[in-house]
């Protein structure tokens, strides 16, 4: 017996079935990449998304289907990119618009001179009100007809033959959208924005029968709702307060577990950290804090596909692994801007400390270093912002297989560095809710009790943390435009 998990990612999907152990098996992917019609735009066919979707889950099915019972399904997702479809045919009336889609950035400005609403564009608000005018209201559609939702909801339309509209709380509270509680909608805030309330999902909690996904073989019930970052707090058994996990895909994303004591707002904190919720059941709603890097796994598609120093993403551990430090060479891994602490969008990349006697080796060896001193940064700021101690980190994602930056990134914050057994937790997450669901496990003390790093890496060194923020100092105010921007 499994769970089966899709897991949509920004640039593709997956699908796969977790086992009581907590084991991942029958992994299936596709890839499923946004567009980007102008610089700033990023878009997606959503029913791609879907018919890819279908294929992935029928298809870990079909080879699971022998070994396996499916007792479940969790959906686990890329958060605040938003989907807009037909609640009479299931189909998209447009694009849906991409968590880093930036055509909103006025209104957010808008809205925040206007009422006082601090917004920002990577959220859903903003593209909800874009779509409903452009979608909607300019080709006369009745609101009557209309969905709008995350790709959770839109998933779990697509699962249930379009008979969910829903989200959970975990989504729900990054829209920019909700209530404090994280329960409802605000009508307030949906007033101010011109979305009809009406057209947004019902929120549930992240774990509990949603209803079934119809749409695949035996039809078992959907049981999770989850967002990405969440799921791999929890795929990651980072379940008590102060346990901290940090995802390094394309960015980087930290998240610490904070327990039940809820935030005064959703907005972001003097440290640059914000409060997202953990997950809610039945009873409770659990919370975190979130830092964010805004480039991480990019720094080494921009060493291989733009410097070409390096042939392969493996390559940059081997090369770097060449020389025993950077020899004074600093990297500031700036290239979109800096998130969290600095929250400066004008800041840019930044290479410095080079001599004649400066290799390629030393190049790649600070980029790597450079994303764990951002790693340690984000740490340093949720330790600020909670109060809370962070004894070690927990990390998945495409960078926690290279083992010279798992190592900078343990001296970088001065603790043990856990890697995820699996690459994307995100999985493992999802599946552990959907499970507790339906008493597959016990409680989320007994699912997430199955989890074991692959290794644990020790600092064995420092690396210099007061010469780093000289070089961030360097980096920020790069472009003063874009700079004095705050969402």
């Amino acid at each position: 017996m499994g769970v089966l998990v899709i897991d949509i990612g920004t640039s593709g999907l997956r699908a796969g079935l977790v086992r009581h152990d907590g084991s991942l098996h029958f992994l299936n992917y596709e890839a499923c990449r946004p567009d980007t019609p102008t610089p700033g735009l990023v878009e997606f066919d959503a029913q791609k998304l879907a018919e890819a979707a279908l294929r992935v889950c029928n298809l870990t099915i079909e080879q699971s289907q022998k070994t396996d019972k499916i007792v479940a399904v969790g959906i686990t997702n890329q958060r605040a990119s938003t989907v807009m479809w037909s609640k009479s045919t299931g189909k998209p009336f447009g694009p849906a618009l991409g968590w880093q889609d930036l055509r909103t950035v006025g209104e957010c400005i808008t809205a925040h001179a206007e009422h006082g609403i601090k917004l920002a564009p990577n959220q859903t608000a903003t593209k909800a009100a874009w779509m409903l005018r452009h979608y909607i209201d300019a080709n006369k559609i009745d609101h009557h007809d209309v969905c709008i939702g995350t790709v959770d909801s839109f998933i779990a339309a697509t699962l249930s033959n379009n008979q969910l509209h829903v989200t959970d709380s975990s989504n729900a509270a990054v829209t920019g959208l909700c209530e404090l509680d994280a329960q409802s909608w605000s009508p307030r805030l949906c007033e101010i924005l011109r979305v009809d309330i009406s057209t947004l999902p019902k929120i549930v909690t992240s774990l509990g029968v949603i209803g079934n996904a119809t749409a695949l073989p035996g039809a078992p019930p959907i049981t999770s709702l989850i967002g990405d970052q969440q799921s791999s707090l929890i795929g990651q058994a980072c379940i008590t307060s102060g346990a901290t996990k940090i995802t390094f895909g394309t960015g980087g994303m930290l998240n610490t577990f904070t327990g039940q004591n809820g935030p005064t707002k959703f907005a972001r904190n003097d440290h640059g950290t914000y409060p997202i919720v953990a997950y809610r059941d039945n009873e409770k709603t659990f919370w975190a804090s979130e830092a964010i890097m805004l480039a991480a796994g990019t720094n080494i598609d921009w060493l291989r596909e733009d410097l070409k120093l390096i042939n392969s993403p493996e390559d940059s551990h081997k090369i770097a692994a060449q020389v025993s430090d950077s020899a004074g060479v600093l990297f500031v891994p700036a290239l979109f801007g800096l998130g969290t602490p600095h929250w400066d969008y004008g800041a840019r990349g930044t290479l410095l400390g080079i001599t004649r006697g400066t290799s390629r080796s030393h190049v790649v060896r600070a980029v790597l270093e450079g994303i764990a001193h951002r790693g340690a940064d984000m740490v340093d700021a949720v330790v600020a912002a909670t109060q809370l101690e962070v004894n070690s980190v927990r990390i998945d994602g495409g960078m926690s297989r290279n083992p010279t930056f798992v190592q900078a990134l343990a001296n970088a914050t001065r603790r043990n560095v856990e890697v995820s057994p699996v690459t994307e937790a995100t999985t493992l997450g999802a599946a552990f809710l959907a499970g507790v669901a339906v008493s597959f496990w016990p409680s989320i003390n007994d699912a997430t009790s199955t989890w074991k790093p692959a290794q644990i890496v020790s600092p064995d060194k420092d690396l210099d943390r007061a010469q780093w923020h000289e070089a961030i100092s360097r980096a920020r105010n790069w472009i003063p435009a874009l700079s004095s921007l705050d969402f």
